[in-house]
Parts: structure tokens; C-alpha cells; sequence
């Protein structure tokens, strides 16, 4: 009965608080693990390239003594340390420093490297000068073709001017038939003719706007001493040849 009545205070006095035992074993886990760890890089033997590199260094960076060969002959020869070389000293100051190559390519390997760059470079100036070429051929194509246009209404209306005087006179000097159709504008009771009617019309003539209207200035001089250009009639074909400005369409735009 005694020892039954001790068990309880026991049980008491104990931490039974859950997950503390784990949390504990884990941080004592990972302490122990990063010492093992500084005690491994501590032992750990370099390996000899690193021994070489921090050789290497290590002499680089200090200047030479007078235990070096080349050095004590400089000195001899008037040489101090600090000064440039050459007569003047216009030479250099510290030694040239030393390249070491730790990549695996060959030799060369970084001209070629270098020249496909500018190879690539190279033709991509070229596209850039050949578009721009283009851009610039494309807009002269269309200011030509602007230009052309702006002309050929011009002499459409031309045309049209000449074509409405001609009928005017030849009106008045009885002439009930134009020499040509087209020499005359067509009635609108045509105008409302079939297409087909119209094509046939059309492939009548062969000739151009342009050759059309200088065959009709050329009548409309000859026929009826009238200038289309000047808007003038003149009296008889001597005072068409000394007052008309010209005699041709160049000559009077």
C-alpha cells in the first residue's frame, strides 16, 4: 500500500509536455552535424591546384628581392625599384600581368569566338542596309506612281476641256459629225448604254490619253486656228504662229 501511494508523486514531478524530447534531439542532431562539418573543412587537404594557385599568388603579389637574378642585374645597371623602365622611364611600371587559361578550348578557339561575332554582326548591318534600301526604293516606286496618276487625271481633264470645245465649234460651222467619236464627249443618253457597248468603244481606239489629246489640240488648231491652252481663237494661222505662246502643250504648262 506504502509503495502504491508514491506513484502518483513521481508521475508529477516528470516533463510531460508533448514534442519537447523531439525538438531537443533534432537541435543537438544539427549542432553535432555542422561541427563535424568545420572539423572536416579544417582536416581536409587542398588539393594541388589550389596549392598552386595560392603559390601562385602568394609570389605574384610580392615584389622581387635581391635574390632575383634579373632584379640584381636591373639594380646594377642603375635600376630602383618603384621607377619605369627604359632610358627616360617611359616603359612600364609593373610586370605584365600573368593570363592563366583554365578553360578546355584550344588555342584560337576565342579568335574564332570573337570573328563569328563579328561575322554575325557584319550581316545583321547588311539586312538592316538592304531593308532600309527597300523601304526607300518602295517609296520612291509609290511617289513616282502618285506622281503618274496626279498627270494622267490632269490629262484627262485636258482631254475633256478639248473634247467640249471641239463640239462647240464644229457645232457652229455646221459640223453635225465629229471626225472622231471621241473627238466629241459623249451624250449622256450613251452614257447609259450596256457595258458591252462601252468596251466595244473602248477597244475602238488603241491610242492613249496623251495621243489623244495632242491629235485633238493639233485639230482644234488646224481646223479652227483655236489654242485650248491660251482659250484664244485667233484670226488666221499667221497670228496663231506670232501671238499664240506656243505650239505645243509642253510648251504652254
Amino acid at each position: 500500500t506504502k509503495k502504491c501511494s508514491r506513484l502518483p508523486e513521481l508521475t508529477l514531478r516528470q516533463d510531460v509536455r508533448p514534442g519537447l524530447p523531439m525538438v531537443r534531439r533534432v537541435k543537438e542532431a544539427i549542432q553535432k552535424e555542422e561541427k563535424q562539418k568545420e572539423a572536416n573543412e579544417k582536416n581536409r587537404q587542398k588539393s594541388i591546384k589550389e596549392e598552386e594557385k595560392e603559390r601562385r599568388d602568394l609570389v605574384l603579389k610580392s615584389a622581387l628581392g635581391n635574390e632575383n637574378k634579373g632584379f640584381a642585374l636591373l639594380q646594377k645597371m642603375g635600376y630602383k625599384s618603384g621607377q619605369a623602365l627604359g632610358k627616360s622611364g617611359e616603359g612600364i611600371v609593373e610586370p605584365i600581368p600573368l593570363n592563366i587559361k583554365t578553360g578546355l578550348s584550344g588555342l584560337g578557339h576565342e579568335e574564332l569566338k570573337k570573328r563569328k561575332a563579328e561575322e554575325k554582326l557584319e550581316n545583321y548591318r547588311q539586312k538592316l542596309h538592304m531593308k532600309k534600301q527597300a523601304n526607300e526604293q518602295a517609296a520612291d516606286q509609290f511617289r513616282v506612281r502618285f506622281k503618274n496618276k496626279q498627270e494622267e487625271r490632269k490629262m484627262e481633264g485636258d482631254l475633256r476641256k478639248s473634247q467640249r470645245a471641239c463640239q462647240q465649234l464644229d457645232m457652229q460651222k455646221d459640223i453635225g459629225v465629229p471626225k472622231e467619236t471621241w473627238y466629241w464627249l459623249e451624250p449622256e443618253e450613251e452614257e447609259k448604254k450596256d457595258e458591252e457597248d462601252k468596251e466595244d468603244e473602248c477597244t475602238s481606239s488603241d491610242l492613249s490619253v496623251s495621243e489623244k489629246l495632242h491629235i485633238l489640240t493639233s485639230y482644234l488648231r488646224e481646223e479652227h486656228l483655236y489654242c485650248i491652252w491660251c482659250g484664244t481663237t485667233y484670226e488666221d494661222s499667221e497670228d496663231l504662229a506670232s501671238n499664240c505662246p506656243g505650239n505645243s502643250a509642253a510648251d504652254h504648262d
